[in-house]
């Protein structure tokens, strides 16, 4: 399979080539940038809803050692036309639910649910709770009663609906924990691909109602807010956000295989890896503000910020005397302020390189954040590449619900960044850009607000 070939596929050595040869086949990539007037625009749910994987049972499959659960039978309403029972089911083989003469009867899997029932008791210990689900219960409520009304089913003749906190557990851990549809079936007490359709319910349900609340580029008081906090912390002014761009490991997908092959993520790991992108710009809390995801591992940080809707507004003038600070992988513009990258810096852009990354490390740490809160983001998902960017911008809006609650993380579930920093070749745009990059460099240096660490 091309997901495990030794050797680096061939890919076209021009980055514009490879954008443009591909840009037909990623328009399922997702990028939301919106103003807080229009953050209550609807989108329809059936555009963000894809069908569940086939997961059905093989009734000739041979049985798992480690699954002893039993299979029992379930008497329903008498029917007319119903057949009697095969000869080979009597009364004396199936105890657990005898069914009379003329009765359909139905599969149904006899499936644990003591350790939900453990977890969903209200006597259990917060902190055991917040360790499961990566935050406090409090939170996990909150999540519930607004989700409630977009998720919640009711009872059928046959069986009674999964309760609305089972269905958002389901989904919490398994992107708090990454772990595979098979064990959060075992967990939850409930089917394999009941588990799967339940965590793109609820994804969905989180884009649809909590993302255009909780996740916003900031209004005008906002954002002057923003940069006085930004300006305290590096001297830098007009700051309203800090960028960053990490890369998300998923299986080879079928088509384009290229363009996902990440070369230095194989390099460095000595194991062919194939990445999506999370480009994310934040505010001096570490809540996300604007996200772009799903465009091909193979791209560049830059090339990245080219294809979203945030460049897209920003070269509209939309963002004018504002600043976003990136690292040396992005590209110096208008809005868009960078570190010195050339060898041989003078004290002053030295200056300017150590109060700019004081800026840029809020967006590094809250991405650390991210992905360590979210343990589906550190290995290969069982999501198909379609649905990656709702299954992503749920982890974003739980993260940023999290961190507007002010929810800390244990020191274990920090994650280190390894993600690949390469200046781009085109480097400098603009010529103005220069000038004003110059001009906050001096007075950093000359105006005392450099400190000394450079010097």
């Amino acid at each position: 399979m091309m997901a495990y070939q030794t050797t680096p596929p061939l890919f076209a050595s021009a980055a514009a080539s490879v954008v443009d040869y591909y840009e037909e086949d990623f328009s399922y990539y997702y990028s939301f940038f919106e103003d807080a007037a229009a953050a209550t625009a609807s989108v329809p749910q059936s555009s963000l809803l894809a069908p569940a994987a086939d997961m059905e049972h093989n009734s000739k499959k041979r049985p798992r050692v480690d699954d002893p659960l039993p299979t029992r039978f379930v008497a329903i309403k008498p029917s007319v036309s119903s057949s009697p029972p095969p000869p080979e089911f009597t009364e004396e083989e199936d105890s657990l639910a005898p069914a009379k003469p003329h009765q359909r009867r139905l599969w149904v899997k006899d499936r644990s649910r003591d350790w939900w029932d453990r977890y969903n008791h209200p006597d259990l210990p917060e902190e055991e709770f917040r360790q499961a689900f990566r935050m406090s219960r409090a939170t996990f409520d909150f999540l519930c009663d607004e989700l409630g009304s977009a998720i919640a089913k009711e009872d059928t003749a046959l069986r009674a609906a999964i309760p609305v906190r089972q269905r958002v557990a389901v989904c919490v851990w398994r992107l708090a924990t990454g772990e595979p549809l098979r064990l959060v079936s075992r967990r939850f007490g409930l089917g394999i691909s009941t588990c799967h359709k339940l965590v793109l319910e609820v994804c969905t349900a989180i884009r649809n109602v909590l993302m255009p609340r909780t996740l916003l580029w900031p209004a005008p008081e906002a954002a002057a807010a923003m940069a006085a906090r930004f300006e305290a912390l590096s001297g830098i002014p007009n700051v309203v956000g800090a960028m960053y761009t990490t890369h998300i490991p998923i299986v080879a997908p079928k088509d384009r295989v290229a363009a996902y092959f990440n070369r230095r993520h194989t390099e460095r790991n000595q194991k062919t890896s194939y990445t999506i992108t999370v480009q994310g710009v934040v505010d001096p809390d570490g809540a996300f503000t604007d996200i772009c995801i799903g465009w091909p591992g193979s791209m560049a940080d830059d090339q990245v910020l080219e294809k979203s809707a945030l460049y897209q507004r920003a070269n509209g003038g939309q963002l004018s005397r504002q600043w976003i600070v990136g690292g040396v992988s992005y590209p110096l513009l208008d809005w868009v302020l960078v570190p010195y990258s050339q060898p041989n810096l003078t004290w002053a852009q030295h200056a300017f390189n150590e109060k700019i990354g004081d800026v840029h490390r809020v967006a590094k740490q809250a991405f650390a954040r991210f992905k360590g809160r979210w343990g589906c983001l550190q290995k290969r998902t069982e999501v198909k590449l379609s649905d990656l960017p709702m299954f992503l911008g749920a982890c974003c809006v739980l993260h940023n619900i999290c961190e507007m609650r002010k929810k800390t993380m244990d020191a274990d579930m920090e994650f280190e960044l390894v993600d690949d920093e390469v200046v781009p070749e085109n480097s400098i745009r603009t010529m103005s850009a220069v000038q004003a990059r110059d001009s906050i460099a001096h007075n950093l240096l000359h105006h005392g607000l450099a400190g000394m660490a450079s010097l």
